[in-house]
């Protein structure tokens, strides 16, 4: 356990929480479009409760991928010698394929109710009576499929530490990332709030999300299709297409705010 006091060991703290940070921005957009379905008066509830109970299973969940990681990456089905489907799905493949659907499924179908008016008010009311112990359901649900990318990232960073020193500095970066992600989810949803048009734009970007996790689910499965590999969604080209859409979406809000300046101003010369 002297490791845990080392130069060398606060360092590799450091870039864990970092890690836990970096890869919790996905999951953040989520849980704070998740809770919206809550009742206002419980959102901030629903937010700390799930990502709470999030942060309890997941560390259960890194004693089980400790213990059992051989079990999530040995294939369990296999398909080969066909011109056009591959692939040998284990346990972690499949978690991460059903998550990209689920969230790609959540996206669309919010966007789709976004662009008819009426369907979206009885949506919003509907999703209003939606029970709060679901949504925390969901939350802390998603919450671990996201986990699984970091905690095995967390176990290459300290697969050079002894197995407790490598269990306890793993149990703190998740406690603290957990902390970390509670103060900002309410920061997040009070800024999409506040600033509702960016709602479309966290959807996008939440589409993008299950892309990228249908595309690491494929590769971890060694899918091809018609000869050709399931190659996984880098984080710098995700990170790079959430950076053109922002960008895109803030030009195209103030070209639209200086078209409606110039018809208001065309109007009022009419007058």
């Amino acid at each position: 356990m002297e490791q845990l006091f080392t130069l060398d060991s606060l360092f590799t703290l450091f870039m864990l929480v970092l890690l836990q940070a970096v890869l919790g921005f996905d999951n953040l957009l989520y849980i704070s479009l998740e809770s919206k379905k809550a009742p206002a008066d419980k959102q901030s509830f629903v937010r700390k409760m799930g990502v709470g109970l999030a942060i309890i299973l997941r560390i259960v969940l890194l004693f089980v991928l400790m213990s059992l990681i051989q079990f999530f990456q040995d294939p369990f089905v296999s398909l080969h010698d066909n011109n056009i489907i591959e692939f040998e799905f284990n346990v972690h493949s499949i978690i991460v394929l059903i998550g990209g659907i689920f969230i790609i499924y959540t996206a669309v179908k919010e966007i789709w109710h976004m662009m008819l008016l009426k369907e979206h008010a009885s949506a919003d009311e509907k999703a209003a009576k939606k029970s709060t112990n679901t949504i925390i359901l969901w939350i802390v649900i998603m919450n671990l499929v996201f986990s699984f990318d970091s905690i095995l990232s967390a176990m290459a960073l300290t697969s050079h530490m002894e197995y407790g020193s490598q269990l306890t500095l793993m149990s703190i970066a998740i406690i603290m990332g957990g902390v970390l992600m509670i103060v900002l989810a309410d920061k997040v949803s009070t800024f999409l709030q506040k600033n509702r048009m960016y709602e479309v734009l966290g959807l996008f970007i939440l589409f993008i999300v299950g892309i990228m996790l249908l595309s690491e689910g494929g590769h971890l499965a060694h899918l091809h299709l018609f000869g050709n590999a399931i190659t996984p969604m880098s984080k710098t080209t995700f990170y790079f297409v959430i950076i053109v859409l922002v960008i895109v979406d803030i030009v195209q809000g103030r070209y639209q705010k200086k078209l409606l300046a110039q018809k208001a101003q065309q109007e009022k010369q009419n007058d």
